[in-house]
Parts: structure tokens; C-alpha cells; sequence
């Protein structure tokens, strides 16, 4: 019986460890699962609480944007954003140099931001040729598809979406405001940007409705604040009896100096930007493009809950806005029409 008993304890040793051995391996995937459950609790507690980082891009100094800076903010906070808390925004400003854009853009895709903030369309062109993987948001560009931004307003179809202000269409509904002001008008100076994207098509649009109100168009190429007095010499020169300025980034920072010449030459002028109006400027018919900042955070917080700019559609404006300025308007002893008064959104006086 010893010997037999002997005889059979290999085997059920055999068979003992072979039971340990399994029972280990199911501990083993057990543990193994455990861990893999730890690690992506710990990842998903890290994503969770990754503050997510805004970088923004403008070609204007902080000052001369602080207005929609702030509407873009509010719009943040309307959403739950508070900068410095859940939200980080890395801040970089051209201030006029347009040159630098490029360079600033590249900051900002090293910095591996979440998603960039063009503040117009120069720096929209800026980000874009930096980055095809980070998000764009254009704040406001006069024609993102003509421009090569976006294939189409209804389906971006790439990295880049945000609003448009519809520009280059309303240059010629500017035009016709002007001549309804100034009913003299047969020579316009218009000033205008040969870099800047959107100015071909603007000016084409412009050309057009001179055409039509039988008014003779003297283009004037203001690259650079050191351009700005050349061109009003010229304006005067040519005879002006108003000027059109068209969208450019290059003179933001430096509309002052720009109204200023305006009405020391008392030539009416029209603008492209209410910041122009804050400055004394006479007229503004357009887009609110502080308001067009404030939308833009919308996209933003699409993009940071997952969603696409590809499959964002391009916005336009919900509304056209006329500003006149009175006290501008008598400096250079100018009457405002009062059916033009009427229309007005808001009255400087």
C-alpha cells in the first residue's frame, strides 16, 4: 500500500501544480487588468484635468485690440471659461509688423496649443502655412474662399473655420453710402493693401460700383504706417472728394494718424473697423467684428469637446451695423443727410 501510495504521488503532484499553475496564470490576468484599469483611470484623471491652452494671433498691438480681446473673453466665460483657471491663452502681437506673423505663428505651433485664434485674415494666412494639424479659428476674414482658407463657407474641409464679414460684398454698399453723404463725390481715394488677403477681391467690388455711380476710383497701396501720409499727398493731389479705406491690419494700430489726416485734408471718409469710429472717425458701415469675437469663442469650445473645423461651417454676419459721427462730420463742415441719420445704428455726437 506504501508503495503504491508512492507510486501515485507524482501524479498528484503532477496534477497539483498543474492546478497552481493555472490558478497563477488567471491571477496573472487578473493583475494584468487591474493595472491596464489603474493605468487608464490615471490617464483619463490626467486628460481630465489638462488645462486646455488658446494661442492667439493678431497682427495689431494689444491696445489697439483690447475691445475684442475682451468680447472674445466674454464670449469664454459665457461658456464656462475663465482665463488663468480652466483655460490658458498664450498671447502673440505683431504689432503692425505683419512681417513677424510667421514667426509668431511658429511660437505657437511649438508651443503645441490646443487650437490658434486668427485675429483677421493675415494672421489667419500666418497659422495656416504653419500648421495643417492644429485647429484654426478665423475671428473675421472678409473672404475665406477666395482667400484659400476654407474650400467652402458650408464645409472648411481642412484645419481652418470661424466667421467671415462678407467684405469684398459690401465694399460697393459702402461706396453708395458715401456718395448718398457726399453727393459731389466724383473722385474717390481709395485706400487699400495689396498683401493683405481679400484686397484684389475688395477693390474688384469697389471698382464696379464706381462704375455704376459713375465716380472716377484712384487706388492708393498702403503697406505700412510710413505710407499713410504718401497717400493722402496723393489723394489731395488726385482731388478726392472722399476716401474708402479697405480692410488692412497694417493700419489698425495706426487709425488715429489715419482719421487725423482725414480730417485735416477734410476728405469724408468710410471705414472698415468701429475702433475706426472710436478714434473721430466719420463712418462705418459693416460687420461688428467685436461681436464676430465673442462668436468665435463658440468655435473654440466645439473644438475643445472634439469636434472638427473641417465640419465646422463657416459663419457669417448676423448683422450690418452704420455708425455715423457728428462731431467728426462738422470738423470738415459736412451735413449727415437725415434719412441717413435715420438708418444710423448709432450717432456720435
Amino acid at each position: 500500500m506504501i508503495k503504491r501510495s508512492w507510486m501515485r504521488f507524482p501524479h498528484f503532484l503532477s496534477n497539483n501544480l498543474k492546478s497552481q499553475i493555472q490558478n497563477l496564470k488567471w491571477v496573472g490576468v487578473f493583475v494584468i487588468v487591474v493595472v491596464l484599469m489603474a493605468c487608464g483611470a490615471r490617464t483619463q484623471a490626467q486628460q481630465a484635468g489638462k488645462i486646455p491652452r488658446i494661442g492667439y494671433l493678431g497682427g495689431a498691438t494689444p491696445v489697439a485690440l483690447s475691445a475684442r480681446l475682451d468680447a472674445f473673453r466674454q464670449g469664454l466665460h459665457e461658456l464656462g471659461y475663465v482665463e488663468g483657471e480652466n483655460i490658458v491663452i498664450e498671447y502673440r502681437y505683431a504689432e503692425g509688423k505683419l512681417d513677424l506673423l510667421p514667426s509668431l505663428a511658429a511660437e505657437l505651433v511649438r508651443l503645441k496649443v490646443d487650437v490658434i485664434i486668427a485675429g483677421g485674415p493675415q494672421a489667419t494666412r500666418a497659422a495656416k502655412e504653419a500648421t495643417i494639424m492644429i485647429p484654426i479659428v478665423m475671428t473675421f476674414d472678409n473672404d475665406p474662399v477666395g482667400n484659400g482658407f476654407v474650400a467652402s463657407l458650408g464645409r472648411p474641409g481642412g484645419n481652418v473655420t470661424g466667421l467671415s464679414t462678407l467684405y469684398p460684398e459690401i465694399s460697393g454698399k459702402q461706396l453708395g453710402l458715401l456718395k448718398e453723404i457726399v453727393q459731389r463725390l466724383s473722385r474717390l481715394a481709395v485706400l487699400g493693401n495689396s498683401t493683405h488677403p481679400g484686397n484684389a477681391q475688395a477693390l474688384k467690388e469697389t471698382k464696379l460700383a464706381t462704375e455704376a455711380l459713375t465716380v472716377q476710383l484712384q487706388y492708393l497701396d498702403v503697406r505700412d504706417a510710413k505710407d499713410i501720409e504718401t497717400a493722402f499727398r496723393a489723394a489731395s493731389t488726385g482731388r478726392a472728394d472722399g476716401v474708402l479705406v479697405l480692410e488692412n491690419a497694417a493700419l489698425t494700430s495706426h487709425r488715429k494718424q489715419l482719421v487725423d489726416l482725414a480730417v485735416k485734408n477734410r476728405l469724408p471718409a468710410i471705414y472698415p473697423q468701429t475702433e475706426y469710429m472710436e478714434s473721430g472717425g466719420l463712418i462705418y458701415y459693416g460687420a461688428n467684428t467685436t461681436d464676430l469675437f465673442r462668436r468665435s469663442a463658440t468655435y473654440v469650445d466645439k473644438i475643445l469637446k472634439g469636434a472638427k473645423p473641417a465640419d465646422l461651417p463657416v459663419e457669417q454676419p448676423k448683422k450690418f451695423e452704420l455708425f455715423v459721427n457728428l462731431n467728426a462730420a462738422k470738423q470738415i463742415g459736412l451735413t449727415i443727410p437725415p434719412n441717413v441719420l435715420a438708418r444710423a445704428d448709432r450717432v456720435i455726437k
